[in-house]
């Protein structure tokens, strides 16, 4: 049987197709280079490639779109007030209305009704106003999320037991059992924070709460 050798590297060079480039096109063109060696040997053969390269391009194709639906996120911000006039040991509510500033998700452009099972995936708070607040100064606190008139409220973040010392940044717990469909595709969402403080302020704190959510295409 004559021994026929096929350059796979130089062709993949030429028609420019790499690890990181999956194109229909390029499968065609490497499909038509496979069928066009001459010899009836490799007729067997050349079914059998066909048949695997065809399903490792599916395969990697559906890979790609699986990590583009994951990828679907956009984060919430919002600016809330400690008073100075804020005790100690006792719960208070701070509430402010959150913004998205994610360029690709605007409610006005109706993108919020291509999205669903939108869903809580990060949450962080950082002191604004003075810079170098300890958020430490804070024994624990919880995190929701509402329509902008307070109804329809669910928690998305929480934080027990905050270290003493822990800056003036930290990372929330977040809540995720509850999907906030719903609540992005309102004009505006109230925020309210429920905090106790273990150290006063003698002057008011500005703080950033950002909510980061997920989302799957809407079919």
């Amino acid at each position: 049987m004559k021994t026929i050798t096929i350059d796979f590297k130089s062709f993949f060079q030429k028609t420019a197709l790499s690890t990181k480039v999956y194109s229909v096109t390029y499968v065609i063109k490497l499909l038509n280079f496979i069928c066009s060696v001459k010899d009836n040997h490799l007729s067997n053969m050349k079914k059998k490639f066909s048949f695997i390269l065809i399903a490792i391009t599916l395969l990697l194709g559906s890979c790609a779109m699986m990590q583009t639906i994951v990828k679907s996120t956009f984060p919430y911000t919002a600016n809330l007030t400690i008073p100075a006039s804020a005790s100690v040991g006792e719960p208070h509510t701070a509430i402010s209305t959150a913004n998205s500033f994610d360029q690709d998700f605007t409610k006005d452009g109706n993108n919020a009704g291509k999205i669903s099972e939108v869903r809580i995936i990060s949450a962080k708070l950082e002191s604004k106003d003075p810079s170098n607040y300890n958020i430490g100064n804070i024994v624990s606190l919880r995190v929701y999320m509402a329509r902008a008139d307070g109804s329809d409220e669910v928690q998305v973040a929480v934080r027990k037991d905050i270290t003493e010392a822990v800056g003036n940044s930290i990372v929330l717990d977040i809540d995720n059992s509850h999907f906030l469909d719903e609540l992005v595709r309102q004009p505006s969402v109230r925020i309210r924070m429920v905090y106790l403080l273990r150290k006063g302020s003698d002057v008011d704190v500005n703080l950033k709460v950002t909510l980061g959510l997920g989302a799957y295409p809407r079919n």
